[in-house]
């Protein structure tokens, strides 16, 4: 599948966690987080080390981040470093997120080959 057309279904998912979220505003995982939020998409940030990010409540963990919302999947933005990356991909592989988006930076070839094993929807500019 093309990767503007790999986009556009990503954007459609119903909601959408954001793993590596900051309360730094000048931190790209925060500012992923706004950017949803600001086009007016259901987000949630992800961060074991907080508890709210932009007025939203943090989750610990993307399976925490599903278990809120029942019913419906995620699309998962994934902006952490590589060797944390391949753990929420394999968590994203169990609880069957199938959109994923990693961010510049939080490539790994391991990452990106635990997504295409899976065959998810996978937007990388990585390996």
């Amino acid at each position: 599948m093309d990767e503007s057309l790999r986009i556009e279904e990503f954007l459609k998912c119903s909601w959408f966690a954001v793993a590596g979220a900051s309360s730094n505003r000048g931190k790209y995982g925060n500012k992923v987080l706004r950017s949803y939020l600001q086009a007016g998409l259901q987000a949630v940030p992800i961060n074991p080390r907080a508890e709210e990010i932009e007025g939203q409540i943090c989750f610990a963990s993307l399976t925490a981040a599903i278990a809120a919302f029942p019913g419906a999947t995620p699309g998962l933005s994934v902006i952490t470093p590589p060797k944390i990356t391949e753990s929420v991909i394999e968590e994203a592989v169990t609880q069957g997120v199938q959109h994923i988006w990693l961010q510049p930076g939080a490539e790994s070839e391991n990452a990106v080959k635990i997504a295409k094993d899976a065959s998810l929807q996978l937007i990388s500019g990585g390996p």
